[in-house]
This record gives C-alpha cells, sequence and structure tokens, in this order.
C-alpha cells in the first residue's frame, strides 16, 4: 500500500534493536536511515513493542556518529551553547530558535542558488539575506550575556574598504562547503 504525500518513513525497532523499513520490509542501519534523511525523505522510528517514538533519540545518535568521524559541521563553541541551553532555563527559546535559523539557511541557500543560475553581475538579494540573518541572531541573542559582548568578525571587517565584497566571498564558499557536505 503506498503512503500518502509527505508521510514519513516509518522505521519500527524491535526488541533485538535491529531497525525495520516497513516500506520495503527489509532491515535497515543507521547509515541507511541517515542516507533516507539526505535524500528529503522525513522518517519515524518507533518502538514496536512499546510505541514510543525514538525518532529524537536516533536523529542524535546519527549526528553523533557523523561528528565523531570527523564530519564536523557543529563548532566546539555551539555544541557548548546547546549543552549551555540545557542548564540555563533556555530549552523554551532554542528550539525556536534552532528551526528558525536552518528555515533561514534553507531560504538563503535557495536564494544563493538562484542567485548563482543567473549571469554573474554579483549575487542579487545575498546581501539581504545576510543582513536578515544577522538582525535575526542580534534580536535572538540579545538575552543572553556572552552574546551581547561578542562582535562577530564579518561585522567588524564590513567597515573597511572592499570588506563588504570579501565578506560576501567568504560567505559564498562557506555555504558551497557545508552544501558540498551535505550531498555527502
Amino acid at each position: 500500500m503506498p503512503k500518502p504525500e509527505g508521510a514519513p518513513l516509518l522505521i519500527k525497532r524491535y526488541a533485538s534493536r535491529r531497525l525495520y523499513n516497513t516500506e520495503t520490509s527489509d532491515y535497515v542501519t543507521l547509515d541507511d536511515i541517515s542516507r533516507f534523511i539526505r535524500e528529503g525523505r522525513d522518517v519515524q522510528i518507533v518502538d514496536l513493542k512499546s510505541g514510543d517514538d525514538l525518532t529524537r533519540q536516533y536523529l542524535l545518535q546519527i549526528i553523533a556518529e557523523h561528528e565523531s568521524r570527523g564530519d564536523n559541521v557543529l563548532p566546539t563553541n555551539v555544541l557548548t551553547d546547546l549543552v549551555r541551553s540545557y542548564s540555563e532555563g533556555a530549552q523554551t527559546m532554542v528550539p525556536d530558535f534552532l528551526a528558525a535559523s536552518f528555515d533561514m539557511l534553507r531560504d538563503g541557500q535557495a536564494k544563493v542558488m538562484e542567485s548563482m543560475a543567473t549571469p554573474m553581475g554579483g549575487l542579487p538579494g545575498f546581501e539581504q539575506i545576510k543582513q536578515q540573518q544577522e538582525a535575526f541572531l542580534k534580536t535572538m541573542m540579545s538575552g543572553w550575556p556572552a552574546a551581547a559582548t561578542t562582535e562577530p568578525q564579518e561585522e567588524k571587517a564590513s567597515t573597511e574598504d572592499n570588506s563588504e565584497l570579501d565578506a560576501i566571498k567568504k560567505q559564498l564558499a562557506e555555504m558551497q562547503k557545508a552544501l558540498s557536505r551535505m550531498g555527502k
């Protein structure tokens, strides 16, 4: 029976801890699940016996395995801030902030890719995306004591001549690097 459009791929975890793909009726590994997600599929992992949703647990495990293999996407300072957020009562703000940040990243990447498809007379809209991201980060981080005293390096550089172009080139290179890692 075909799955409804947009329905997540259901993975069942057996008592033996083996993971079973209900669509293809075969066992899968964490690498398989990671590949499904990179291909754009949403997954839901449930315990067969209890019915508990284990998706978060397995997604965190996938991230930890990638980070331990050297596929470092999360810098140490971000990981430190995440750990800190559990102890500072920021649990209510952090999930919304992270979700909004990733939404902005996806939107920004889509706009950059559209811009790259047009003749290179500059990157139309790129500076606007950068300004929106900076404003968003300032707003969200304004309540955090460490954030209020830290000024991003790119902001300092933007006061120099030609630094705006350099900053755009640097961000574009970072986005291309991140996109190439996502494609693996």
